[in-house]
Parts: structure tokens; sequence; C-alpha cells
């Protein structure tokens, strides 16, 4: 049996982007330099990731500061959380992009709202207890 480890997406501005996370609670827990590829590796999670959660994998390759494309593949990342409403203000308050404010999901009780990361990530907020 396997465990799903990190999603990788490519930034263009890998501090803005640190930043952001923050704002949802995330930290820095590993970062790696590659010189001879010409880009940085910056993994973000919870606490320490002592328990092993998913990660998310930063990556910047040098000199590609024009940004990508998200694609239509993409959805979004869900970030669970004890108050859905507190999160977006901070997400709001740090400048970031809120798309849906907090409130029950449409035909159901269950509170999310749904934020942009700088490159356009979107990001889903399920409260949680």
């Amino acid at each position: 049996m396997g465990s799903y480890l990190h999603t990788m997406v490519r930034v263009r501005n890998l501090e803005a982007s640190i930043a952001f996370y923050a704002l949802l609670g995330m930290r820095e827990l590993r970062r790696r330099e590659v010189p001879e590829g010409k880009y940085t590796l910056v993994f973000i999670g919870y606490g320490d990731n002592a328990a092993g959660q998913a990660e998310i994998e930063l990556t910047y390759n040098w000199g590609q500061d024009d940004g990508y494309e998200v694609g239509t593949g993409f959805g979004h990342f869900a970030v669970g959380a004890p108050d859905v409403a507190a999160m977006v203000e901070a997400v709001r308050a740090g400048g970031g992009k809120v798309t849906r404010e907090a409130g029950p999901v449409k035909f159901g009780t269950t509170v999310i709202a749904f934020v942009e990361d700088p490159d356009g990530y979107k990001i889903e907020l399920i409260q949680r207890g």
C-alpha cells in the first residue's frame, strides 16, 4: 500500500507563494536548491509534518518569471480549517484573492470558501471540527 506524498506546482515568485500559503497556516518544511538544473524546490505543509500529511511542492524554475498556464485539468487544492471565515479574512488581510466567501456548500451544510494563490491556483477551504 502506498501513501500520498505531495502535489507539485510551478510558481513564478517563490517568496510570494510561501507568504500566501503562510496565510493558510502552512510553513516551509524543507528547501532544495539545484543550481545544475536552475531550479528551487520548497515543500510546504503543516507543523513539522510528523504525521506524514500530504505536502505542496513549490517549484521555481530560475528565470521563469512570466508564469505558467494553470490549465483546464487542474481543479483545486483542499485545506481543512476549524474556522473558514477567519481563514478567509486572514487571506484578505494578507492581500490574497478571495473568490468565494465562506458559507454553506450548495445543497448542503458544510462551510466552504475558495481563495487563489499568487499564481491563480484555487484552494478550497473546508470547515472541519
